[in-house]
């Protein structure tokens, strides 16, 4: 006999603080979180998510919570050995709850989310954590294939029709400059939208009471000084030691876009084209393309039964999902298959919704979904709180972090309907529909 399918519902959503990029020793870049690791990045997520609804319900037992899924896309050294699992152990969490990691690429985060929505939906456990992690500054993007040249007289294996297709590979940035190509997008559309990312990102941390929903501190211990990367030692003794520090605010959006137009115009329109030379063509810059960062993300998923038993007041409901395969080469657009799959299962449209989330791994293929989809370049309901291009986009996380951008977003603003959508490396997409409750 069949089961009649579950309602899954949205307890809670946060993420941490997002730091650049950069290792102690590369002053210059100076990341936040350089040295901390990504495995303390995830516990602090964990931990919060958990605390926080045990703070709201204390009949809320984490030993039942089924499961924890985590997207994470380098699953090695401190992000291997199934990071999942590992951070809630960490955590101190139940032994009871299981783990695993996820990788979909860039979608990794949100299809951590949707396995967890839809184990939920058939009866498979009430009670999920769906998260996100990635170090971008300890693994740098492509390091998990790239580590195989590294191991002595490992042999390489790939298979004939593969090491043909090989040269359809390209890097993202290239498939950037194919979408403008396509559609025919300008320089400065491209710059136009991602500074529009920043001034949106920049009101939303202005706006500290709704920042701080979502945004938990960070707290670990440091090595080094954030003035000019020297070892922190002891006035006394002289040794190195170390320091306890607190992150709390984001690292990457920049204010001058909103602060001062005109410098921040001069400051991006200066960029030079990273992928395809300025005279044949290029125009995507470090501007226009979302920033390398490092972060995690948590969400707490329930059934509504369940929600309803513990007396928990969802943030909202998710109403379809979506997956689809696409050109792997141009690679960026298969997000557009996948919304549609997404909102056909919802019996919406795009006019429907209020958020439109698209990931902005770059400004371009943003522009090419407001084209297919028939909306403005400019439209509010698009990442009203900044995307990618400002706060960052440390791969695994990313779906988890602008998940809870969106939730909250339309739970603060007493709106309705949202729909997230990412690309991925070789042409993956994925699609999620909410609606607040």
């Amino acid at each position: 006999m069949g089961k009649e399918l579950k309602e899954c519902v949205v307890i809670d959503a946060i993420r941490t603080p997002i730091g650049k990029s950069g290792r102690a020793q590369m002053a210059k870049l100076g990341g936040v979180f350089r040295e901390c690791s990504a495995q303390d990045l995830l516990v602090s997520v964990l931990k919060a998510v958990v605390d926080r609804t045990k703070n709201k319900c204390p009949d809320f037992d984490p030993k039942e919570i089924e499961d924890c899924q985590v997207g994470c896309l380098s699953q090695l050294g401190e992000q291997g050995a199934n990071i999942a699992r590992l951070g809630i152990l960490l955590a101190d969490l139940p032994h009871e709850i299981a783990g695993a990691t996820v990788n979909r690429y860039c979608n990794s985060g949100l299809q951590a989310i949707n396995t967890a929505v839809n184990a939920i939906k058939v009866g498979d456990g009430d009670i999920f954590i769906a998260a996100g992690v990635e170090s971008m500054t300890h693994y740098a993007m492509g390091i998990d294939t790239e580590i195989i040249k590294k191991v002595p007289k490992y042999p390489i294996i790939l298979s004939p029709i593969w090491k043909n297709k090989w040269k359809l590979v390209v890097p993202q940035g290239v498939s950037a400059e194919l979408v403008n190509d396509k559609y025919g997008f300008t320089r400065l559309e491209l710059d136009e939208f991602s500074v529009w990312s920043h001034q949106k990102a920049t009101m939303a941390m202005r706006r500290e009471e709704e920042y701080y929903k979502r945004v938990v501190p960070v707290t670990y211990l440091r090595k080094f000084s954030d003035e000019n990367m020297e070892p922190i030692k002891d006035e006394e003794t002289g040794k190195q030691k170390e320091e306890q520090v607190t992150i709390k605010m984001d690292q990457a959006v920049r204010s001058v876009y909103l602060d001062d137009q005109e410098k921040g115009w001069e400051l991006i329109s200066k960029l030079k084209p990273v992928f395809k030379p300025l005279e044949k063509g290029g125009k995507v810059t470090a501007g226009n393309s979302s920033q390398i960062v490092d972060g995690a993300a948590a969400t707490l998923l329930m059934s509504r039964e369940k929600a309803d038993e513990l007396g928990l007041k969802p943030m909202a409901r998710i109403l379809s999902t979506a997956v689809a395969g696409d050109d792997p080469v141009i690679m960026l657009l298969a997000p557009i298959p996948a919304m549609k799959k997404a909102l056909l299962r919802a019996d919406l449209t795009v006019d429907d919704m209020d958020v439109i989330e698209p990931n902005e791994a770059f400004a371009s293929p943003c522009l090419a979904f407001a084209r297919e989809f028939g909306y403005e370049f400019d439209d509010p309901r698009i990442n009203p709180t900044g995307g990618a291009i400002a706060i960052g986009h440390p791969i695994g996380a990313s779906g988890v972090i602008y998940f809870g951008e969106m939730v909250h977003y339309l739970k603060n603003n007493n709106k309705k309907y949202g729909v997230q959508l990412m690309c991925g490396g070789f042409g993956v997409g994925i699609a999620t529909v909410v609606e607040t409750l």
